[in-house]
Order: C-alpha cells, then sequence, then structure tokens
C-alpha cells in the first residue's frame, strides 16, 4: 500500500479551537445541534483532559468525541486550498481543534504519537464528513470535494493528559511508517475501497492503533472490494 517513510519535521501548531453545542439550523425537517463551530482560543496554554480540551464539548457522543476522537487535527495549509477552490473558509472552519503546519494526511499513520506540550496524542482515525459540515460551510458540495481532494484531518487520542500552548512546537515521539496512512484510510472508507485490492485493505486492519468506527469502515470497504473483485 502506498506510504510515506519521510521524517517529518517542523510542525506547528498555529491556533487551538472549541466550541459547545449551539443550534445549527434544520435538516429533514430536524433542528440540528453541533459543535462544528468552533472559537479561537486566546490564551496561551489550553488544558488537556482525558477525552478533550477543557472547554471543548460535543453534541453527539455517538459519532464524536469520546477517547478515540478527543482531538481533531487539521493542516492550515488546506485552507488556501479550499479558497481556491471558492470556499471561503479560515482556519477553525471546518470544526478542527488544532490547526497544524507542515503535517499532512499523506505523511501521518494511525498509531504515530506526538508530544504537544505536556500532551501526548496517538493518531486513530481520519474524519469523514457529514452533512453538518454542509451546513456549516452553506454547501453540501463539500462533503464530495473532501472525499475527492482528501483534506480531511485526523483524530487522535489523549494518551497522556496537562497543560498544551495553542502556539508551538508538535514533536513526533513514534512514527508507524508501516501503518496505514491518514490518507489512505480516509480513500478506502469514504471511497468504498476503489483503487485499493483485497490485499491492501485486509493489511489495515491489522492497525492496533485503528479506531473500532474506523475499523467497520474498513471492513465494509473489504465487502465491497471481493464483491468487485469476484465479478
Amino acid at each position: 500500500m502506498p506510504s510515506t517513510n519521510e521524517t517529518v519535521t517542523d510542525v506547528t501548531v498555529e491556533s487551538v479551537f472549541v466550541g459547545t453545542p449551539v443550534n445549527l439550523g434544520t435538516h429533514g425537517g430536524e433542528r440540528v445541534v453541533s459543535s462544528i463551530g468552533k472559537r479561537s482560543v486566546a490564551a496561551s496554554t489550553v488544558d488537556v483532559v482525558h477525552h478533550n480540551i477543557v472547554g471543548d464539548e460535543q453534541a453527539d457522543l455517538k459519532f464524536h468525541g469520546g477517547r478515540d476522537k478527543g482531538v481533531y487535527i487539521y493542516p492550515a495549509e488546506h485552507y488556501a486550498a479550499w479558497q481556491a477552490d471558492g470556499y471561503d473558509l479560515n482556519p477553525g472552519d471546518v470544526g478542527e481543534n488544532i490547526a497544524v503546519r507542515g503535517l499532512t494526511e499523506q505523511e501521518v499513520h494511525v498509531g504515530d504519537q506526538w508530544q504537544w506540550g505536556d500532551v501526548i496524542l496517538e493518531v486513530t482515525q481520519p474524519r469523514e464528513p457529514c452533512y453538518k459540515l454542509g451546513m456549516r460551510v452553506g454547501t453540501n458540495t463539500i462533503i464530495a470535494d473532501m472525499i475527492e481532494t482528501g483534506r480531511c484531518g485526523w483524530y487522535a487520542r489523549i494518551i497522556s493528559p496537562g497543560s498544551a500552548p495553542t502556539h508551538g512546537a508538535l514533536t513526533l515521539l513514534r512514527s508507524n511508517p508501516d501503518q496505514v496512512t491518514i490518507a489512505d484510510l480516509f480513500a478506502i472508507i469514504c471511497r468504498n475501497g476503489r483503487g485499493f485490492t483485497t490485499a491492501e485493505i485486509r493489511s489495515v486492519l491489522n492497525a492496533d492503533d485503528l479506531a473500532p468506527s474506523a475499523r467497520g469502515g474498513v471492513l465494509k470497504a473489504l465487502k465491497s472490494a471481493e464483491r468487485r473483485e469476484s465479478r
């Protein structure tokens, strides 16, 4: 499976964002409450506990938050690309907790561990876009465009809580270059395994640090790939 073994250096945290549930509007006649609209933290540090950043909350705990989605990290470089594509987006607008520079989905592997101040983060899975992102942005076209471009960002579990800077270094502690990249995992899940062999998809399931929800998406993609290969 395609992967990168490049050494990642000079990764910086540019901003940190937190939010609480608010009314986002209506979808299918139902009121939608979400925390996707986050605000930049003005303080120089934030406190990070076992499942989230203090001050950050989730409205739908079935699909957001919890151990495997403690923080959502997003490459700040993507915003220039979104703007070039006609989206009026700035850091924080896709609902991330941490905007980083110097790191993209192609360089991040499931199980990678990062030091952020006193905090240790472990990469678990990509963010999968949903209708709430479309509501936040004002158009559902961003969902298909995120899937097409792979500008998804990734979630991390909090291995060690503590205090972390809102601006500063993000340091790689442990790399898992033999494991699936976030870019490939996102493509497998969101494109239903297209472009990957069944052997490549099965290999992803060997990742011990893969979040259960992502594992379910991989299994679904594997079944679809097996059906395609059997034709």
